[in-house]
């Protein structure tokens, strides 16, 4: 590791969770910590020197403006009951996103609703109706396994984690049967993402990998989980964190890997959990492989791409 003449030590923190039957169990843990302009002892490792070069294309450009006047969720758009689910077949058909309707939907809403930010400011956007938000909600319908039954719904609001702090949004509260909290899920669409000021690293050899997307920012914003790429023969994902006044670079790299018997060819995941050193706030994750900030979920939002 590197040393850089600033006013804190770099350190790394990643915890390492199992997210599907596929994937490898294992645990570890790093942290990096950085001041927002770092000088050098001698020259950075490239994984290092590319996160600067990230950091400082984004930090006060026009795209990064951009991305803090916006609306971009870092939080699932669905929200489970505020008591929890009921039984494991329960939970299992939410995280399947497996709904099915038995009854009306209200054919009538506002044309605006409007994003609120806990640190002050709001935006208006369309808001989506009770039906294409049921749409967005679920993508199976199937009555066969576990599933959910929606019995109706009614407008309200939700709190959610956003590029630029935790934002109260219009939200349609679906009725569950069996449940006396309702399911909640976003009813706008995020802000058209900006055009990175950096190009993502092109097909020269390199330590880094691309993140698959954030999973979750915890309450406390000190806390950003990711899910990275390995390989069957490895040990693991790492993620290391370069900090600055306005942005969080996240270096995903793989341990190990030096192998020498057959490996199958299959690229697993892995959640990482990247402790920072301080509030996460308003500032942009961005992924230093890609050079742009780093997408949040799974085909969760329908305006996820970019310009």
């Amino acid at each position: 590791m590197r040393t850089y003449t600033t006013r804190t030590t770099t350190r790394l923190a990643l915890v390492l969770t199992l997210t599907t039957a596929l994937f490898a169990a294992g645990c570890g843990s790093e942290k990096a910590d950085t001041s927002t302009a770092p000088d050098f002892t001698d020259s950075p490792s490239p994984p290092a020197g590319r996160a600067l070069d990230v950091a400082g294309a984004w930090d006060g450009s026009e795209a990064a403006k951009a991305w803090r006047s916006g609306y971009h969720p870092m939080g699932e758009p669905a929200q489970a009951p505020g008591n929890g689910f009921h039984s494991d077949a329960d939970k299992h058909a939410f995280g399947l996103k497996n709904y099915v309707l038995s009854g009306q939907l209200p054919t009538t809403a506002p044309e605006k609703g409007q994003v609120k930010w806990e640190g002050g400011g709001s935006l208006t956007f369309p808001l989506l109706d009770a039906r294409r938000t049921y749409t967005a909600l679920g993508r199976n319908g199937s009555s066969d396994g576990p599933h959910l039954t929606v019995t109706g719904a009614k407008l309200g609001e939700m709190t959610m984690a956003t590029g630029r702090g935790p934002a109260t949004v219009p939200a349609w509260l679906f009725t569950l049967e069996g449940y006396d909290e309702p399911l909640k899920r976003a009813a706008v669409e995020p802000s058209k993402l900006p055009k990175s000021p950096i190009g993502q690293l092109g097909e020269s050899p390199t330590e880094l990998y691309e993140l698959q997307r954030m999973v979750d920012v915890s309450e406390d914003g000190r806390t950003v989980t990711v899910v990275a790429h390995h390989g069957t023969c490895d040990d693991g994902p790492r993620v290391e964190a370069l900090e600055t006044d306005g942005s969080v670079v996240l270096s995903a790299t793989v341990a190990g890997g030096d192998y020498e018997g057959a490996c199958a060819a299959v690229m697993l995941e892995k959640k990482v959990k990247v402790t920072l050193d301080r509030p996460l706030g308003d500032r942009i994750v961005l992924d230093a492989y890609m050079g742009r900030p780093v997408p949040f979920g799974k085909q969760s939002w329908p305006s996820a791409s970019w310009s």
